[in-house]
């Protein structure tokens, strides 16, 4: 059987939690929403959550109230496309930035851009692997370039110094609702506009006929149902428990590595490892494709983060293609290592033995 990069973990009470909304009244628009977005809150420690229908979607809603047409937008080229996808939604036009030795965009980097183009107002941060950004840094950059901050935290599972951050809730992060994602804030202002465009732009009032709503505005349908947020309210209940696992696993493999294989980055406690990034000097991307093809027929599951997205063929298409240096080094030579909750120490030890005799 393949050992996925990265897979859920689903126990009988998250099953348990699930049926119980099945057979209940609610199945969606119910109060299961607001219970896991006040719990949400509570953990990820902002004061405003609205939980959405994906990651993308959450991105997409962050967007829609943060950007207008024509804004430019410093991002990193290391992320899905998802993330500067929300920007183009908006007809707001995305500046790459390259990465660091970490494979975070780089911060000195962003603010020599700033420097350059006081137009920029809105700085959208990847937490790449589930590594975070120095909180001091950050609010540097925005009380001294006066601009807004996006943090997408499909990666990370905390909060962080920003306007607004992002989650996603698919099955290979850190706590799953099938599908479904988060939109944190602590701005009033902006969770309101939040809740408007996730349910159509649609508003109600007691003072409308009983059976009257209007539409204000043009929002779209990224509601998350009853049932998701019952399976997110119990993984909720294991997400400590889920992220000292990939501690464990992370720390087996800075342990135990092949000498000629490194790790993106030396062990950080306040890295939440939804990747395990290492690298190897490939001499070219046909060598790696090579590797890649043997390890999967090995069994393991080892896949690459991330293509760098200035260099898909819509976006140069678009114009944005710029050589970056560092994370064109970076797509060549890193590959990320199965890494998740059920992984057993067999299944480590068995990569780290095929690694050694294929990448010798």
């Amino acid at each position: 059987m393949m050992i996925p990069y990265g897979k859920q973990f689903i126990e009988k009470e998250d099953i348990e939690e699930v049926v119980s909304v099945l057979k209940g009244d609610f199945l969606t628009t119910g109060p299961k929403v607001k219970e896991f977005e006040t719990l949400l809150a509570q953990k990820l420690n902002f004061k405003y959550v609205v939980v959405v229908n994906s990651g993308t979607a959450a991105l997409h809603l962050a967007s829609k109230v943060l950007l207008k047409q024509g804004d430019k937008v410093i991002t990193t080229p290391n992320s899905f496309v998802a993330t500067s996808n929300s920007i183009l939604y908006q007809k707001a036009r995305p500046i790459f930035v390259d990465i660091d030795d970490n494979g975070l965009i780089d911060l000195d980097l962003v603010e020599k851009e700033l420097k350059l183009n006081s137009n920029i107002k809105t700085i959208y941060l990847v937490t790449f692997s589930g590594l975070p950004f120095e909180d001091k840094k950050l609010k540097y950059l925005k009380d001294r370039y006066n601009v807004k901050i996006l943090l997408d935290n499909a990666h990370y599972f905390n909060g962080g110094f920003c306007d607004i951050a992002t989650y996603s809730f698919h099955p290979i992060k850190h706590i799953t609702t099938f599908e479904g994602g988060a939109v944190a804030t602590n701005d009033k202002k902006l969770y309101k506009k939040l809740l408007l465009f996730r349910n159509h732009g649609i508003v109600k009032s007691e003072n409308f006929y009983p059976w009257e709503y209007r539409m204000v505005d043009l929002g779209f349908n990224y509601r998350l149902n009853d049932v998701s947020c019952a399976m997110g309210i119990s993984q909720l209940k294991h997400s400590d428990k889920f992220l000292e696992k990939r501690k464990k696993i992370a720390q087996y493999y800075y342990n135990n590595l092949p000498q000629n294989i490194e790790p993106l980055y030396p062990y950080k406690k306040n890295s939440f490892y939804h990747l395990f990034v290492v690298k190897y000097p490939f001499k070219s991307l046909e060598k790696k494709r090579d590797f890649f093809l043997k390890m999967r027929e090995k069994g393991i599951g080892i896949q690459y983060h991330y293509i760098p997205i200035n260099q898909q063929p819509y976006y140069i298409k678009k114009g944005y293609y710029k050589h970056l240096e560092k994370m064109n080094k970076h797509y060549l030579e890193t590959f990320s290592l199965p890494i998740y909750y059920s992984l057993t120490k067999e299944e480590q030890n068995y990569i780290i033995e095929t690694l050694k005799k294929e990448l010798v």
